[in-house]
């Protein structure tokens, strides 16, 4: 596989085959976010989607394009919590066997959804590398191996979000999107950049272990030691071998920011506050960045990805009465 494995064209056969099995999320206007930027904001609520994240649609998309041999053996996967979910979803519905492995950071209550889900899971090390490492040696067994993000078929999944964008506000400036492992802010930049190059893709994640700025700056795969965040799913490495997202986020992708885990909890705060979105650190990071004044000039509409809402509600409701970093109180 390679970037060019990803396409307009690809990200257009996703959507028609997915169609039926994913929720065509909303672009709500934001009236507090406009007033605030001076031109027109949107919300891509991703936190509508089944499995309470973009994820299930790459998984889906990547479930579909298997043959039927790989689909009666069953799959495996390397997950921080989201991707696992929407695998599990995913595979139960085709009729699948799953199993997602999984490092000791994911949090317990996407891992208990997970098993809910009815995929076996492995808790594998203390980062997402050792999870991997677990995925591919069940993957010699014969699991075939649906990766959490570097992948054309789940890429292209996650590109359909991007020609919904486009579809419902034709004259977006700048597309917002939390950056991780670049599954989703590769096939959002593909889809948008293939049917509108003008417009300004901008990856966000956060200051602590981000694996793609780091690599992007380095100018090759690196890598970098996980820490906790608020913005857990946007944690783990890119693979070394990393084939499609690298070069897809370095090419494709017009600025990458980073945040502090302060302003990921304003991020989350406002939306809840403001916006009446339950939503994880993760995909809080678009609205975190425009609160944070950290885009810079904005000439024209904006969307913004809120890409999941798959967060313990313990933590959330930290957040909410005003903890800013509750790994840092407790000595993590």
């Amino acid at each position: 596989m390679s970037p060019s494995d990803v396409t307009t064209a690809t990200v257009e056969a996703a959507g028609t085959r997915i169609a039926s099995r994913i929720r065509r999320t909303p672009l709500d206007a934001s009236p507090s976010l406009t007033a605030l930027c001076g031109v027109p904001v949107a919300l891509k609520l991703e936190t509508r989607q089944i499995t309470g994240s973009f994820k299930l649609r790459g998984a889906t998309n990547a479930l579909l394009s298997l043959s039927p041999q790989a689909r009666a053996k069953g799959v495996v996967a390397a997950s921080t919590g989201n991707h696992g979910r929407a695998l599990a979803y995913a595979a139960a519905a085709e009729g699948i066997p799953a199993i997602i492995c999984m490092s000791a950071l994911v949090p317990g209550n996407k891992l208990a959804e997970i098993r809910r889900l009815g995929a076996e899971t492995r808790i594998v090390g203390q980062s997402q590398d050792d999870a991997q490492l677990e995925a591919e040696r069940l993957s010699r067994e014969g699991y075939a191996m649906v990766a959490p993000f570097d992948d054309a078929a789940v890429v292209s999944g996650q590109g359909t979000i991007g020609h919904e964008i486009l579809d419902d506000m034709a004259d977006v400036e700048t597309v917002l999107v939390p950056l991780s492992g670049g599954g989703l802010a590769a096939g959002v930049a593909a889809a948008i950049k293939g049917r509108k190059p003008k417009t300004r893709v901008i990856g966000i994640t956060m200051e602590r272990g981000a694996a793609m700025a780091a690599s992007l700056a380095a100018g090759h795969p690196v890598l970098v030691r996980e820490e906790r965040s608020l913005a857990d799913s946007l944690g783990g490495g890119i693979g070394l071998k990393n084939r499609i997202t690298f070069p897809l986020c370095r090419d494709l992708l017009d600025e990458v920011i980073l945040l502090s885990e302060g302003e990921i909890a304003a991020g989350m705060r406002h939306l809840y506050a403001v916006e009446r979105e339950v939503c994880e650190g993760a995909g809080a990071v678009g609205v975190a960045a425009l609160l944070a004044w950290r885009v810079g000039r904005l000439a024209g509409p904006v969307a913004v990805i809120v890409s999941g809402r798959n967060v313990d509600m313990t933590l959330h409701r930290a957040v909410m009465n005003g903890v800013d970093d509750p790994f840092q109180e407790e000595g993590a």
